[in-house]
């Protein structure tokens, strides 16, 4: 349920009536506007007399909300929600007009491969790191990755670049490992984990989730719901192609859920062209369709030698390639304003 305010309310007008809704078990999800606030009660609505709010002289209007995600619903949170990555040089922003670039190899090979590639991706233009030291294979017998080791080689690329990391978390067991992970990543196969969603959740650190190859956008807005009832509202949700009955390309990257998400959430929305399309010459013209579809970002594999890479060798940028994808990403973003 959403309550709108009248412009003068004052604020011990205000105070009163959120103490009187948490009195009630409800959570109260305050949103200030120019003009007006908004409250956003979540929890066991059905106690709560519509017609008798209505009546008080500070509610303007009262909208039941029909939608099952309630945190991560624009109409509670009319403003898009900016994601604070905090870097050597500064801090990283992502979402209500701000664009990041996140880039890095699909595994983190070793400790002189990935200190090579934050370099070159850094000097091509990204904001953050991105590389898997924990690696999800549909093959028991291919690499795993370099696991507990690999996170130490980010930590590492991190200090020397200034580039905040992001790196995608498998199992709650290595959570304690990832202290030193700016952004936690939650992979497209683990995106209805409720149990890791619950306990990220509890952190205050920022969530990538991905959206699975079978997933509707209102189960990936769901998932985002069970971070944020736990208190973590720094979510930002990542299309990354969806199963479809195409073979050509990995997966068929569904560009529309960008502008489509943007209308039900406040949350930031990023693109990960590499992992939908698998070939390393579709990226750019899938990464000006995203910019120009209004994405918040961009999620990018490069690596300094993917002929060789141990895993996913079609799909990486070279650091060349991906410094004119952010240039030419930047004249889209600019014509579209």
């Amino acid at each position: 349920m959403i309550i709108v305010l009248k412009e003068n309310t004052t604020q011990d007008q205000k105070k009163q009536l959120i103490k009187w809704f948490e009195g009630q078990g409800l959570k109260v999800n305050e949103s200030d506007g120019e003009y007006k606030t908004v409250l956003g009660l979540v929890g066991d609505v059905a106690s709560v007399d519509k017609d008798m709010i209505e009546m008080l002289d500070i509610v303007d209007r009262v909208t039941p909300i029909s939608e099952p995600y309630k945190n991560a619903n624009r109409k509670f949170h009319p403003k898009d929600t900016v994601i604070e990555i905090r870097s050597g040089s500064g801090v990283v922003k992502i979402g209500g007009g701000n664009f990041a670039v996140i880039a890095g190899p699909p595994l983190v090979e070793s400790r002189e491969q990935i200190n090579v590639i934050a370099e070159s991706v850094k000097a091509a233009g990204a904001s953050l790191l991105c590389g898997g030291a924990f690696k999800p294979r549909r093959s028991p017998y291919a690499d795993q990755g370099t696991r507990e080791e690999g996170l130490g080689y980010l930590s590492e690329a991190k200090k020397k670049t200034g580039l905040p990391v992001v790196s995608e978390l498998l199992g709650l067991e290595y959570l304690k490992d990832f202290d030193d992970v700016d952004v936690i990543q939650v992979g497209a196969r683990n995106m209805q984990n409720y149990e890791m969603l619950k306990e990220l959740g509890r952190l205050r650190k920022p969530v990538l989730l991905k959206r699975g190859l079978a997933n509707t956008l209102e189960e990936l807005l769901m998932s985002a719901e069970y971070i944020m009832a736990g208190g973590n509202t720094d979510v930002i949700l990542c299309e990354c192609g969806i199963r479809t009955f195409e073979q050509y390309t990995h997966s068929t990257l569904d560009l529309s859920a960008v502008p489509a998400l943007h209308q039900r959430t406040h949350l930031p929305v990023i693109v990960a062209p590499n992992q939908a399309v698998g070939y390393a010459d579709l990226v750019l013209s899938m990464s000006l369709a995203a910019a120009a579809a209004g994405a918040d970002g961009l999620l990018i594999e490069a690596h300094n030698d993917p002929e060789h890479a141990v895993s996913d060798g079609t799909q990486p940028l070279l650091a060349d390639q991906l410094g004119d994808l952010i240039s030419k990403v930047s004249r889209i973003r600019e014509a579209m304003r």
